[in-house]
């Protein structure tokens, strides 16, 4: 049995020195970055970029065919096997969808992000596992790395296979590494002759990774003469000799994917595998990242559409007290919300494909916002509907079967959901990302004053520096057209909103200023309230997007304009209530309460209240006894889809 490879120990500025080394510089502009600096640049995103005629009946075509193709689908088989039948991924593979954005001159489709992401919600309304193997495969797997940093020989040799439907997968979780790369373990040590890389290590929660036929990998290079080694990404053949799949993983939901266990050892990969060259690895990941991301959102507004369809429909033939519950207030406030986020959802999700399509705007913040914002969102709609469904909506649909009742399958969809506040960046890192992009000029002009180890010397020189640039910024932050009345005219009824945003802009990038000043190198730390600033951001943004949405599609049909309006309008109201809580929330809350006694419970000084239950670290289960019998040593549980 193949050890595992040890853990990696560095500390934390290590860490962040790689995540800094990673970045992207600012070449192209950015709404959300403007909006945190108290910037309403609302021309950078109305009006929405448009595709061509020819480009938009290529994507209806596919589509229409797309979804008469899901009407025929079954997703209790799915549900009920825990995996996607063959079947079902070669008539995917037949219509194109594995290489919907990959360019046609290699065998894709050649589709914008728009159309993709449409696709996406569409069989995401069959099963959450389609969509996620389609975007695990497309918008993180191979395509997406070759396609951004890939040489010509690279994407001549395996776009055309990804496009046909051999499934991809990106392997870069560790068991003791997460969202720190810094720790990563997984090694690829160049052999003695200079041709190749020898592959060492383990992958954790490699979604797609059972199926897999190819593989982008990420492992540590040893830096040597000759090499300048770090973090390298690699595409890897997943049937190579020393490939072992250790296991398939169970979740809460997403009962068909295909997440496992992944183990290199001394898996031989030739040197003109290596993505974008050594030391790579960790931009090519972010780069993906900035459009990957996006299918996360996708998905979530598909569930808001179909939570949306349930609710309207069981709400309307429902009867309490002599009336429908949509009728009572309780219930109605809770369809309202559905409605109005499932727009604000939608439309997240078309301005941010639009802008990644149009390709003008570095959209990297909006992505990651609406990633967040989306996955949080979404979690609130499902656990409406199932609230709005009672007993019924906590019933799985073959229970609700069984008995002679309409199998609606809301307990799964709050289920499928939950994990979006999780992967692709859990909910936490990306607040921490997110803020570090947004306070990324104000930490340019700081200097040494963001630096904890400065010395008192250069944080006054550095002090010096910045006062020069708050002196003309702060100014300009107090006064904007959100105080005038006359202001987003041409937004109509929604013109208020976007006033209330230009305002709120500007509010928030002074609570950023002062908390700079105020904590200074310690702000990095304050992750309360970077989080919150991160959240008033991505509401305002949300906020933007619905009323542009809702304006261009009173340009296309004046009677579902009005509609539209009428729900960006509802939206923006709720959307206003949460962010005024989030501004009295920066400066009052229970931070620092919460970190004391979390200390203490860390401490065991309070492990009196777990008193009256079975102790879970003596091993209460069978599955925490088998959690100690050490590594797997079940066979290679790698297949292949049937095509």
């Amino acid at each position: 049995m193949v050890s595992t490879p040890q853990r990696q120990t560095v500390s934390e500025q290590q860490s962040r020195r790689l995540a800094e080394e990673s970045r992207q510089g600012w070449e192209k502009p950015s709404f959300a970055k403007e909006l945190y600096l108290g910037h309403l640049r609302l021309d950078l995103v109305h009006p929405e970029p448009a595709a061509s005629p020819l480009e938009r009946a290529r994507g209806e075509a596919f589509l229409s065919r797309l979804r008469e193709y899901c009407a025929t689908l079954d997703p209790t088989v799915i549900e009920r096997e825990g995996r996607v039948p063959d079947t079902y991924v070669k008539g995917l593979a037949e219509l194109g969808c594995f290489g919907i954005k990959i360019p046609e001159r290699h065998g894709g489709l050649g589709l914008g992000q728009l159309t993709y992401n449409r696709a996406l919600m569409l069989v995401g309304s069959v099963h959450s596992t389609l969509a996620v193997l389609l975007s695990a495969h497309q918008s993180i797997g191979v395509p997406e790395p070759l396609k951004l940093a890939g040489t010509p020989a690279q994407q001549d040799a395996y776009l055309p296979r990804c496009a046909a439907g051999v499934v991809s997968a990106f392997l870069l979780t560790e068991p003791d590494v997460g969202s720190d790369p810094a720790r990563l373990a997984t090694t690829a040590v160049p052999t003695e002759d200079g041709a190749a890389y020898e592959i060492d290590g383990v992958k954790l929660w490699t979604t797609n990774g059972v199926v897999a036929e190819l593989l982008v990998v990420m492992a540590r290079v040893p830096e040597s003469q000759g090499h300048p080694g770090g973090v390298t990404a690699f595409v890897v053949e997943a049937d190579s000799p020393g490939i072992t799949v250790e296991r398939r993983n169970g979740f809460m939901g997403l009962r068909g994917i295909e997440n496992g266990v992944t183990r290199f050892h001394r898996v031989r990969v030739p040197k003109e595998n290596v993505i974008g060259g050594e030391g790579q690895g960790l931009k090519i990941a972010l780069a993906t990242l900035n459009t990957g991301r996006l299918s996360v959102p996708a998905c979530c507004a598909g569930a808001a559409k179909w939570a949306l369809s349930i609710a309207r429909q069981w709400s309307a033939e429902r009867v309490q007290w002599g009336r429908p519950i949509a009728e009572h207030e309780a219930i109605a406030a809770r369809v309202s919300f559905i409605a109005a986020t499932a727009f604000a959802l939608e439309s997240v999700v078309e301005l941010t494909s639009r802008l990644a399509d149009a390709g003008g705007n570095d959209i990297r913040i909006e992505a990651a916002l609406a990633k967040l914002w989306a996955s949080e969102l979404a979690w609130q709609v499902a656990d409406d509907l199932v609230q709005i469904r009672g007993g019924r909506g906590y019933e799985t649909a073959e229970s609700l079967a069984a008995r002679g009742e309409r199998a609606v399958p809301a307990e799964q969809l709050l289920r499928d959901l939950r994990i979006n506040r999780i992967f692709e960046g859990s909910t936490e890192i990306m607040h921490l990302l997110i803020a570090r992009e947004a306070v990324d000029t104000h930490l340019a002009v700081a200097g040494d004053l963001a630096e904890e180890d400065a010395d008192l010397r250069a944080k006054a020189r550095a002090a010096v520096g910045a006062s020069g640039f708050y002196a003309g910024w702060l100014p300009r932050l107090l006064v904007g057209a959100g105080l005038n009345p006359a202001s987003f005219s041409e937004f109509g009824a929604l013109a208020p909103h976007l006033r209330f945003v230009e305002r709120r802009a500007r509010k928030l990038a002074r609570a950023t200023f002062y908390g700079m000043a105020r904590w200074q190198a310690r702000l990095q730390r304050r992750q309360g309230f970077l989080g919150r600033v991160v959240d008033i951001g991505a509401e305002l943004f949300a906020m933007a997007a619905t009323c542009v949405r809702a304006a261009a599609l009173r340009g296309e049909d004046e009677e579902q304009g009005r509609t539209a309006e009428r729900l960006a309008d509802t939206f923006c109201r709720q959307s206003r209530l949460r962010v005024e809580r989030l501004f009295d929330a920066l400066w009052t809350n229970t931070d620092d309460e919460d970190r004391e006694l979390a200390g203490s419970v860390l401490r065991g000084d309070i492990t009196w209240l777990e008193a009256g239950i079975l102790d879970p670290s003596e091993g209460t289960g069978p599955w925490i006894a088998r959690s100690r019998s050490g590594a797997s040593t079940e066979p290679n549980l790698a297949r292949r889809y049937e095509l």
